[in-house]
């Protein structure tokens, strides 16, 4: 009951002289799935047209089993966000800001489970790139438009903010462990901290694929996983500071803050959600014998329980422990605040370990997209698989060209929540309006109900995210310490 148009272009099969671009296709699609084998096909040509595919890190291994997936996804989708979550309940209370967290997790769990689903929608193909699989749902122009910036960002942005965070945590650790604030704990400045960061960082990255970084990925979620249960039982063990309450700030701010401080709390809960613009790309290392969505889905499952363990035992210890006495750092800062005067030096500097370790883990799942680009950039122009020399100096550059921009910019941190709410279409609003556009549901039907009504719901959470975060920096101002980490 419709048409869509796609423009198929092909112009990494041959050399750089020489560049062929297909006729324009006209695609009917009727109110079922896709029509006939002919019409999947061309669908479906944007996620495989490159015989070259076969190369890249991502693509190249098929021999990855659910528990690499589960590995996977438990390192990208649990973070240090997630430490944030009691300073949006200290802004909603305790029923609100478990009604908007559950919510949350069931919405982002639902378009996992669509992303799944649809990696496989094409006979013969595997859309294992978020962009790929956009090109495929809305075409070429508007394919690039709306989920370019949100990869983009969230690959070669978050290995930046991993190297901010990861290095901030090895200073910490450093200056707990010396004991103090004089000559002798200053021996690094930030900029030299980021750059060790970095250096281990590329060291790790030399693991050629997915595969071969499974045991990192493991060794991450672990770390996140050990991170997250020892800051919020200490928190809870340590007791309650005094006065703290647990009356929503809501409730007793002004008007005008009420508003922003509600948008904010929704906005640190929907960021805290995370790893979407990952779940095609660990799906593509499963066997294509067969279909690799009842695999991977029970490796979401499996990930995505431990998840919720952390993030709801987070949430709400971290706010038991400290009401709205919580500072805008969350648990980061709370716990050194309150507690790290009577908490012994190894413990505090076991707590920044594993943060720093955690995030050289998550640096390597999500510079692989950009590891990809860089080869498939790499064997278009020499058309041959990249030489092991080649391979490392293209993520030596990458690792050299992210701390650069984490030197640059060391505020970065405080602008993630504005860029975050920027890119969050990739978890709640794309994979629903993907659904519509591949799977083509019945109109009114129950679930082209749901999509439609999520997607749109999702744009406009985008918009009360961003408007969150910009009322925030607004308000508190922003400390733009270019090269001055």
């Amino acid at each position: 009951m419709g048409e869509v148009a796609a423009d198929i272009v092909d112009s990494t099969l041959e050399d750089n002289a020489i560049s062929t671009k297909a006729p324009h296709v006209a695609i009917p699609i009727t109110t079922g799935s896709v029509a006939d084998e002919a019409t999947a096909e061309a669908a479906g040509a944007a996620c495989q047209v490159n015989p070259r595919d076969g190369w890249p890190p991502i693509t190249e291994p098929r021999g990855s089993s659910t528990a690499y997936a589960v590995f996977h996804l438990l390192c990208s989708g649990m973070g240090i966000q997630a430490l944030m979550l009691p300073v949006a309940f200290a802004s909603l209370g305790w029923v609100w800001g478990i009604i908007i967290l559950s919510v949350g997790f069931l919405w982002q769990l639902y378009t996992i489970w669509a992303l799944v689903e649809l990696h496989e929608s094409f006979p013969g193909t595997r859309c294992s790139r978020f962009l790929d699989l956009a090109i495929a749902a809305f075409g070429p122009r508007l394919g690039k438009l709306l989920a370019l910036f949100p990869a983009m960002y969230l690959s070669g942005g978050t290995c930046v903010m991993l190297i901010i965070t990861g290095g901030g945590a090895m200073d910490d650790l450093f200056k707990t462990m010396c004991g103090g604030d004089g000559a002798a704990c200053s021996i690094l400045d930030g900029v030299e901290w980021f750059l060790l960061f970095t250096c281990i960082a590329i060291v790790i990255a030399q693991l050629p694929d997915l595969n071969a970084i499974a045991i990192v990925s493991l060794f991450g979620a672990i770390m996140a996983i050990t991170y997250g249960a020892l800051i919020w039982i200490l928190s809870v063990a340590k007791g309650r500071p005094e006065g703290v309450s647990y009356k929503p700030l809501v409730e007793v701010n002004s008007n005008e803050a009420r508003i922003g401080s509600v948008l904010n709390a929704i906005g640190i809960i929907a960021l805290s959600f995370r790893g979407h613009n990952r779940v095609l790309d660990i799906q593509g290392t499963l066997p294509s014998a067969c279909p690799s969505k009842g695999p991977m889905w029970r490796a979401v499952i499996i990930s995505y329980s431990l998840i919720a363990l952390c993030m709801y035992s987070l949430a709400i210890g971290g706010f038991w422990a400290y009401g709205s006495k919580i500072p805008n750092g969350g648990l980061y800062i709370a716990f050194p605040q309150f507690h790290g005067h009577d908490t012994p030096k190894l413990v505090m500097g076991l707590f920044y370990l594993l943060i720093a370790a955690n995030c050289l883990s998550a640096f390597q799942i999500y510079a692989m997209p950009v590891f990809e680009d860089l080869e498939l950039w790499y064997t278009g122009i020499r058309d041959r698989r990249e030489r092991r020399r080649a391979r490392a100096s293209l993520r030596v550059f990458f690792g050299c060209l992210a701390f650069f921009v984490a030197v640059v910019l060391p505020f970065l941190g405080s602008l993630a929540p504005l860029i975050g709410g920027m890119t969050s279409t990739s978890t709640f609003v794309l994979p629903c309006f993907m659904w519509l556009a591949i799977k083509r549901p019945r109109r009114r039907s129950g679930e082209w109900w749901l999509n439609v009504g999520l997607g749109w719901l999702g744009g406009v959470l985008w918009v009360v995210m961003v408007a969150a975060a910009i009322w925030v920096l607004v308000d508190r101002g922003i400390k733009a310490n270019f090269f001055n980490p």
